[in-house]
């Protein structure tokens, strides 16, 4: 088993600054790319950040310039700084990961965190 737990989320001001934390822990083998989604009430989940095994990273138009993604290989960590945050961006957030357990290192399989929330008041 593989859990992702996030934490960090909250209620900001618009303007404000937040980080987001995700931990990847359990039968992990290896992992590769690292993400962060967000799902608004009454709209899909979308993808705000990814960042490679390597370090490279892609954000979505709507956070570029305003959130930082980063990871650290030996923690098995990712997190996003966010800041200039808009109500827009209240949504809860989502961490993902592809990871290759030790029990079948050749294979990727994606894993969720359970969501944190983020809600930003105007």
């Amino acid at each position: 088993q593989v859990q992702l737990v996030e934490s960090g989320g909250g209620l900001v001001q618009a303007g404000g600054s937040l980080r987001l934390s995700c931990a990847a822990s359990g039968d992990i083998f290896s992992i590769g790319a690292m993400g962060w989604y967000r799902q608004a009430p009454g709209k899909q989940r979308e993808l705000v950040a990814v960042i490679s095994s390597g370090g490279s990273s892609h954000y979505a138009d709507f956070v570029k310039g305003r959130f930082t993604i980063s990871r650290d290989n030996a923690k098995n960590t990712v997190d996003l700084q966010m800041n200039s945050l808009k109500p827009e961006d209240t949504a809860v957030y989502y961490c993902n990961a592809d990871v290759a357990r030790v029990a079948v290192p050749n294979t990727f399989i994606k894993c969720w965190g359970q969501g944190t929330q983020v809600t930003i008041s105007s």
